[in-house]
Parts: structure tokens; sequence; C-alpha cells
């Protein structure tokens, strides 16, 4: 399931990037978003979302979030 379908709240674990743009694999790897790692949907205004990685918070677009597999 892609994360943008998550809930709020709740953790989830990474199973994959599903992308074919290379760029943005590299951003999301970058922020430490790679499989097995936990991801948390923090808040979600419109198609932006808030999310909780490694004790940091990213905003990502709806783009990102349909990206990351968890």
């Amino acid at each position: 399931m892609a994360l943008s379908k998550g809930k709020l709240n709740t953790p989830y674990v990474v199973n994959g990037v599903n992308t074919e743009h290379e760029g943005i694999r590299e951003f999301l790897f970058a922020l430490g978003c790679y499989p097995g790692e936990k991801v948390t949907i923090i808040s979600k205004l419109a198609s932006n979302y808030i999310i909780n990685i490694k004790d940091a918070r990213y905003s990502i677009d709806e783009d990102l979030a349909n990206a990351i597999m968890v």
C-alpha cells in the first residue's frame, strides 16, 4: 500500500520506494526512507504530508507519499 493511503499517527514499515525517477528515490533515501525503516504520518493538509522518520519530521507532497510503499 502507498503511504498516501495510510492513517494518521499509525507507524508503518517501509517496504520499498516505487518510482521510476532516480532523483525521487535518492531524495527519499537521503531522508532515511528505505526498506525496513519506520515511518509515521503526523498530519495531512490538502496534498502535503508531515511524516516522521528516525525522530525527524519532513514535509512531502502527495507524489512522494505515493512512491513510498508500506
